[in-house]
């Protein structure tokens, strides 16, 4: 079935079997590999993408759900060269160890932020809580999150 997507602003007319998880047609077609396959089961959160204004778990959703909502990856906020703020916070705070569970965990700071400039603690954290790092960060990616958002958000 042909499917067309908006990803990162550029659209992509896929043939793709549409009960395929967005997360396989991000990697496997669009060759974009931020988002990772963690768990497969929407229980760790490494593959957040943004759909709709959204933070979504990419390995449960079919791409034919997606219809005409934009798909934004982690490679649609900066690059190495030029990072968005959220990204040179957790580069400042040196949040990623491994570094498996950053992109989800940007993906989904990234939605926050963009609802919510400026969000206290305890949204900060409630909000976070879907997606798991098995390095033991999570301390510094809550403090890559509140630098980023004590200021205007890019």
């Amino acid at each position: 079935m042909t499917i067309t997507l908006t990803v990162n602003d550029a659209r992509h007319t896929l043939d793709v079997d549409p009960a395929t998880p967005l997360l396989y047609v991000l990697r496997n077609q669009l060759r974009l590999d931020g988002a990772k396959f963690g768990c497969g089961l929407g229980q760790c959160g490494a593959c957040t993408v943004n759909v709709g204004g959204e933070a979504v778990f990419s390995c449960l959703l079919p791409v034919a759900a997606i219809g005409e909502r934009p798909v934004r990856t982690l490679e649609g906020l900066g690059s190495a060269q030029h990072p968005s703020r959220l990204q040179q916070a957790f580069i400042d705070k040196q949040a990623a160890q491994c570094g498996y569970c950053i992109a989800g965990m940007i993906m989904r700071a990234q939605t926050l932020l963009e609802r919510s400039p400026h969000p206290d603690e305890a949204t900060i954290r409630r909000h976070m809580e879907p997606n798991l790092c098995r390095c033991g960060t999570h301390m510094r990616i809550l403090a890559a999150i509140r630098e980023a958002a004590g200021g205007a958000n890019s």
